[in-house]
């Protein structure tokens, strides 16, 4: 079978191709740019056409499956139809994939990457060798966003873009939190909701829900998971090695997935004490005089519980936190929270200092209307706090020497300056 990717460079499509590439079938894909995922898709055998997207890269394939991002005026999936190819969306391919496995999909506003990561990790330790799908890179997984099983077991990261995760029928479900976020799809919290409780919809009779206590979906099968189960808190603590509450709930999912299959307490704690993190989820790199953290964070909330767990690992510590905010719609619907958020750890003194650096541009995802409304200097300006400050990336490396512990957050091109500041001090990231 011959499977184009259009938007292959994507974090969960890749994940995708690797798939189709384990069970030996020809695949070829299309993005922008190169990237570290697409060498690695290229190493695995992959033929892959760098650049925009053309016609010309649609060939003698038998399926097509593409990118969410990718519109349906794209060449490439105008010639698809044209040629009477079959095509999917990455969420659709995934959503065949969880009807013919016993599939654990993880969901909610934040935390999806690390509690599925989680989950895989107490399933191999368990020995139930699960296939897993997941938005970010491992290190257990050799630094791969997917891991090829050779059981049922699928677990996979259900994210609520654009409602993707209607596409998939698991078994178990997790839903970790419910926020406003992508409001330029959803416009409002109900909507949100709404969207999570028809997901729940789609477990079977004998499925299982399992949420945090302030989720309002309810399911026949539901079990609860808070900070105020104590003994398992206090038991997760002894052992995890990453730092914030918001980890902590992660694990207590984890461990209700754990017992839900009969996996002893004892694997699941051995499992959880391994754990190091997730690619760009408080990701640390040690130098001589100071540490950095890169960070995936971009909505309020995950920023907050970042920086509090920033403060709590590095008490007396000199911390800087360069935020780049992701898309302008988002920051434009959400500005008062960053705000409320920035004034906070700044006033808490979780941070010693605070650089924004431009927004970035989400490509098909802007508007010229909001672009023009928002910014990072008027995010500063209206934090209005002496260490807010607004600064171009030329500016930024020599602003920065004086700090003990300098973290990179956002979903954007940040990840490239900390790369960049990695090699000026000497780490080899490649």
């Amino acid at each position: 079978m011959k499977i184009h990717f259009i938007g292959i460079g994507g974090i969960g499509i890749s994940a995708l191709a690797k798939y189709y590439l384990e069970k030996g079938e020809q695949v070829s894909g299309s993005d922008l740019c190169t990237s570290q995922v697409t060498d690695d898709l290229i190493n695995k055998g992959a033929k892959i056409n760098i650049g925009p997207h053309d016609a010309k890269n649609i060939t003698d394939c038998d399926l097509v499956i593409y990118s969410p991002a990718v519109k349906e005026n794209n060449p490439e999936r105008v010639e698809t139809r044209n040629r009477g190819i079959k095509e999917m969306s990455y969420p659709q391919a995934l959503g065949e994939m969880t009807k013919n496995h016993y599939t654990i999909a993880v969901s909610g506003t934040h935390g999806k990457s690390t509690t599925t990561s989680m989950i895989a990790l107490v399933l191999i330790e368990a020995g139930l060798d699960p296939t897993v799908v997941v938005g970010t890179k491992l290190k257990e997984f050799d630094n791969s966003n997917f891991r090829m099983g050779k059981s049922e077991y699928l677990v996979i990261e259900a994210c609520e873009h654009e409602a993707s995760f209607l596409n998939y029928w698991p078994k178990i479900e997790v839903i970790t939190n419910i926020e406003e976020d992508h409001l330029d799809y959803y416009k409002n919290l109900d909507n949100i909701i709404k969207a999570f409780d028809e997901f729940v919809s789609h477990l079977p009779e004998d499925g299982l829900l399992i949420k945090e206590k302030s989720v309002p979906t309810q399911f026949k099968n539901t079990e609860i998971f808070s900070l105020d189960d104590k003994e398992d808190v206090e038991m997760i603590r002894r052992v995890i090695k990453i730092p914030g509450d918001h980890n902590i709930l992660d694990a207590l999912a984890t461990l209700k997935i754990s017992r839900k299959l009969g996996i002893s307490d004892e694997v699941f704690l051995k499992a959880i004490s391994k754990f190091l993190g997730t690619w760009r989820r408080f990701d640390e790199t040690q130098f001589s005089n100071f540490v950095l953290i890169d960070d995936y964070a971009h909505h309020p909330t995950e920023i907050l519980a970042t920086l509090k767990g920033v403060r709590e690992k590095y008490a007396s510590k000199k911390v800087l936190c360069v935020f780049q905010p992701h898309q302008y719609q988002r920051t434009y619907l959400l500005f008062n929270d960053f705000v409320n958020v920035f004034r906070g750890v700044i006033d808490d003194k979780m941070i010693d200092q605070l650089f924004l650096i431009n927004i970035y541009d989400v490509a098909g995802r802007e508007d010229k209307e909001t672009k023009d409304k928002v910014s990072s200097e008027k995010l500063v300006k209206e934090i209005n706090r002496e260490k807010a400050l607004f600064v171009l990336n030329e500016e930024l490396f020599n602003k920065i020497k004086e700090f003990d512990v300098v973290i990179f957050m956002g979903a954007g091109n940040i990840y490239n300056l900390s790369e960049e500041f990695k090699k000026l001090n000497g780490y080899c990231t490649r």
